[in-house]
């Protein structure tokens, strides 16, 4: 039986994508090695019928992906390199790099940043489930701050925290196009999108949804901002900004199919800045930054290069 069943009609953008490549490109939660399994084993149809990974796609294809059902395993934990920001008895702070998953799920249940954390703090595995200690989730290719509870009590200290929108979530993006004016909100809903299961999207009737957003530097055709969340729903940042027509710079889910330049980058220009919270224990105010990583600086410097560029041009 299967949770849930994804019908993906196969735009003129994506003519000619191997259809292991297809479906982990919609479905960014699966690796492209679990796509290729779920094909091999008729869990994916291509006009219904049964195809290869290899199998080109074309524009009108009906591709129906059957996510099996989650098989309860125990969580296995893995000595695998983190970067801690602070940690005390309560709460850890990581530095997420882009890549790692946060927490397993079909196709990534290992390597993830749950399986790392429980080997080194054991007591983690608290709340009797495959998340133990996660108060937030970023994206896989998103970079940055996450901070875990290292018991019960921390974390009902930081949900409830979240839950009251008192923990302060600072991103760095940078995205195309050049906004109106120079800070605002999107408010606007979010919810799965109607079509499209593996996209989030703005919708009449979704989860109240508000970021908070200034522009740090404008770069030509692009913008670097900062993004504040009000509230934290998935993906809320890139559809905000989608939802706009400026999305995130090399965005593969909610950008242009093949865009103007991606500037080296191989996933979306989105860093958790910033993070900030009361302690569980003292109730004392803590904030956190992280400077951005490797990637997204060299392409910020290439914006920053090609704007000088053009402005000596004008």
């Amino acid at each position: 039986m299967s949770v849930e069943v994804l019908r993906l009609v196969v735009e003129a953008a994506d003519e000619g994508d191997r259809l292991d490549r297809y479906v982990a490109s919609k479905a960014p939660d699966l690796s492209r090695t679990y796509a290729r399994h779920l094909i091999e084993n008729a869990r994916v149809l291509l006009n219904d019928r049964q195809a290869r990974p290899s199998s080109p796609v074309r524009a009108g294809d009906i591709v129906t992906v059957h996510l099996p059902e989650p098989q309860p395993v125990g969580l296995v934990a893995e000595t695998l390199p983190l970067q801690i920001v602070y940690e005390d008895d309560d709460v850890v702070v990581i530095d997420k790099p882009a890549g790692m998953v946060v927490h397993p799920a079909p196709g990534h249940e290992r390597g993830t940043l749950v399986n790392a954390l429980i080997a080194r703090y054991p007591e983690m595995a608290i709340s009797g489930n495959l998340r133990p200690g996660i108060v937030h989730r970023l994206d896989r290719d998103t970079s940055g701050l996450l901070v875990a509870a290292r018991n019960d009590r921390a974390l009902r200290s930081l949900q409830a925290q979240q839950q009251a929108r008192r923990m302060l979530k600072i991103y760095l993006a940078v995205i195309e196009g050049r906004m109106n004016e120079l800070e605002g909100v999107i408010d606007a809903p979010i919810a799965r999108h109607p079509t499209d299961r593996v996209r989030m999207a703005v919708v009449a009737g979704g989860r109240p949804a508000r970021t908070h957003w200034r522009v740090l530097e404008e770069l030509g055709e692009y913008t670097l901002i900062e993004a504040r969340l009000e509230t934290g729903r998935t993906h809320q940042i890139r559809v905000h900004f989608a939802s706009r027509g400026r999305p995130l710079l090399a965005d593969p889910l909610y950008g242009p199919k093949r865009p103007r330049a991606t500037f080296g980058l191989t996933r979306q220009f989105l860093h958790a800045h910033r993070l900030g919270f009361a302690l569980p224990s003292s109730g004392a105010w803590v904030e956190f930054t992280s400077p951005l990583p490797a990637d997204l600086d060299a392409a910020l410097e290439q914006l920053r290069q090609r704007a000088s560029v053009a402005g000596r041009r004008t």
